[in-house]
């Protein structure tokens, strides 16, 4: 038997968040089985126990996992005020309620996921957590052994320290230089910022890896849905 936290269970139900999940426990709004659930702490049997909000019968919703390659040109958030294509666009049209796990800027391309899990998106995207991307990088211009030191050694950039885990040169001559870099915090715009610190203008920004997740032979444009396995590999502690 697999047993949740009733807020927990309402939240991932899409009632409300957890913390409003819990007022509306409080309330003695939630029935259980057809008994009221008033006090916080009570668990639930998702399979098998029959859980109402205001008489009607709440169904858990079923987790979803995507990998999408983005493509440039495509914007991370669901909702625009203008005419740009939409990450969800990628998607079908009925998976409405999926949201990006961390960013992908507009002219950025590469694995991202997708989900309609909270606690998924927060583990994957909190700095604690250490989970590594990795992203290949066309730059303008030479990239110099000593940049790919500055890198690893940590920049600032706007009086915040920027720092790749790892940093590898590709190729590189007078006109443009490939690198293949690995971080683990998620700040904003972070690899071209590490580049712009040098001076140094990159010209086309690739994610390929998430994780031990791989965006492999995945085309633009398309997405695929992550395997059991590969959703524990990525957060064992789920």
């Amino acid at each position: 038997m697999f047993v949740v936290r009733l807020q927990k269970f309402l939240a991932e139900a899409g009632i409300a968040s957890r913390r409003a999940s819990e007022q509306v426990i409080t309330a003695g709004r939630v029935t259980v089985n057809g008994a009221v659930a008033s006090q916080l702490g009570a668990r639930v049997d998702p399979q098998h126990d029959r859980v109402a909000v205001d008489g009607r019968v709440v169904a858990r919703k079923r987790k979803l996992y995507v990998a999408v390659n983005k493509p440039p040109g495509v914007v991370c958030t669901r909702g625009t005020d203008d005419d740009r294509k939409r990450i969800g666009d990628l998607l079908p049209k009925e998976w409405t309620e999926l949201f990006s796990v961390g960013r992908l800027d507009y002219q950025s391309e590469g694995l991202i996921f997708l989900t309609n899990d909270g606690d998924f998106c927060l583990k994957l995207t909190h700095p604690r957590y250490g989970i590594a991307r990795k992203y290949m990088a066309w730059v303008e211009g030479r990239v110099t052994p000593q940049m790919i030191s500055n890198f690893t050694q940590g920049v600032l950039s706007a009086g915040e320290k920027l720092r790749a885990t790892r940093a590898r040169l590709i190729s590189a001559n007078n006109s443009s230089s490939v690198v293949e870099l690995e971080l683990t915090e998620g700040k904003n715009r972070e690899v071209r910022r590490l580049f712009e610190s040098q001076r140094l203008t990159v010209r086309r920004l690739q994610r390929f890896q998430i994780g031990p997740i791989k965006l492999g032979q995945l085309p633009a444009g398309k997405w695929r849905v992550l395997t059991e396995p590969e959703i524990k590999s990525l957060l064992p502690v789920l």
